[in-house]
């Protein structure tokens, strides 16, 4: 099983995305989800990338924080549309 604390970094590892800091900020700029639309419902994702990100949530493990951090930074642009 996975032994290390999940971070942001091991989530896009495990989502066989780079996890370098700069390439982690670019995917995130890049990435950003229109007002709406879930993270796992986002068209960037593989099948087995969206699998992963549903199956943490739905099981509310150590994963499930990791993304919802990420789901927070994917949101940036729509939280400060609609504020």
């Amino acid at each position: 099983m996975f032994d290390e604390q999940p971070t942001l970094e091991l989530l896009f590892e495990q989502l066989g995305l780079s996890s370098v800091e700069k390439d982690i900020d670019q995917f995130v700029e890049q990435h950003q989800l229109p007002v709406g639309v879930m993270m796992h419902e986002a068209k960037f994702w593989t099948e087995s990338q969206r699998q992963f990100i549903v199956s943490h949530w739905q099981k509310d493990d150590e994963w499930a924080i990791v993304v919802d951090t990420l789901n927070e930074l994917l949101s940036q642009n729509a939280t400060k549309a609609s504020s």
